[in-house]
């Protein structure tokens, strides 16, 4: 590259420079100390918790909202569907652990009784049955098989009565504490699972988290969306800073909650109130947008200002002169 494209390309680079230093350099006007800064708002990317298809969106680019806005929608028919799911889970859940602790009732405890009566019964009625068969084959009356045949009968019949006899006692003694515990715990886990079910169902829906101005919409109904994919871009209206920066010289000069007037390039635009709110206990060199030859070493403190009567009129970004009384 010739020698002069080169010095004029760096004359061009060095003109940027000083037009960047301009927007953040402070000077001293008398007494009074006046900085140059920017309005910072900030900005929040709205998405869904959960994923599903994009049903609706309700607001458009420029759209004003109130904190509590309904802003977007997914379509919310699984997550219905799995709230129904999950409280039926639950109702038998906690059925069964109503049952563990209250126990048996009464009348399974009599209905028990009368299952082991019973069994006794068919015990006494199958062991004189092999008495008798043991009394005929003696008079070859009968055959072995017989005989057999009816010491299974008695060895099923006591089987049955000492099976009747233990549910009779669990009947009587209720579940053990570990049960019921395990009960509990259940209907616990159902009453867990039904919350999640019903918390994401709820996260189905946008709302705007505080006033503000929408400032990009980024996706249509239709769309499948996942979890923390954004939708929509959301400027709030407040807070509203104004950052800029203090060198050492007037650090004392501006303490936090010194109160400052903030115009803007606006002719005859309104004149906003604010206090400084923030000042960076850390020295920085001169943000590479301001540097030039001569403050490349400079240090300063970055400050953030707080507007007390912001509107709409601050913009993301523009420039504005913070100006302090003069000392007394």
């Amino acid at each position: 590259m010739p020698v002069k494209q080169r010095l004029i390309i760096a004359a061009a680079v060095l003109l940027l420079g000083l037009g960047g230093w301009w927007s953040y350099q402070r000077f001293i006007v008398g007494d009074a100390v006046v900085l140059y800064g920017n309005v910072d708002i900030r900005q929040v990317d709205l998405a869904f918790m959960v994923e599903g298809k994009l049903a609706q969106v309700a607001v458009d680019e420029g759209a004003r909202v109130k904190a509590g806005d309904v802003l977007a929608k997914l379509d919310d028919a699984p997550y219905v569907y799995g709230v129904a799911q999950a409280e039926a889970a639950m109702a038998q859940a906690q059925a069964n652990a109503d049952k563990a602790i209250a126990g048996s009732r009464s009348k399974e405890i009599e209905a028990a009784r009368a299952q082991v009566a019973e069994a006794r019964a068919r015990l006494a009625n199958a062991e004189a049955s092999f008495k008798r068969r043991q009394q005929l084959i003696r008079e070859d009356a009968v055959s072995k098989q017989a005989l057999d045949d009816a010491q299974r009968d008695v060895n099923v019949a006591r089987a049955t009565v000492s099976s009747r006899e233990s549910e009779l006692a669990l009947a009587v003694e209720g579940l053990r504490s570990e049960d019921v515990v395990a009960a509990k715990a259940q209907a616990a886990a159902a009453q867990a699972a039904l919350d999640q079910a019903r918390y994401r169902l709820s996260q189905a829906v946008i709302t705007a988290p505080n006033d503000g101005v929408i400032l990009t919409r980024i996706r249509e109904p239709g769309a499948v969306v996942g979890p923390s994919a954004p939708v929509l871009t959301l400027s709030l209206s407040s807070p509203v800073w104004v950052r800029t920066y203090v060198d050492g010289p007037h650090l004392g000069r501006v303490p936090p909650g010194t109160k400052v007037s903030i115009l803007t390039d606006t002719p005859g635009g309104r004149a906003y109130e604010g206090t400084v709110g923030f000042v960076s206990p850390t020295a920085e060199f001169t943000p590479k947008a301001v540097e030039t030859p001569d403050l490349r070493t400079d240090l300063v403190y970055r400050m953030r200002i707080v507007v007390e009567n912001a509107d709409l009129s601050l913009r993301q970004g523009m420039p504005v002169t913070v100006k302090l009384a003069a000392a007394k």
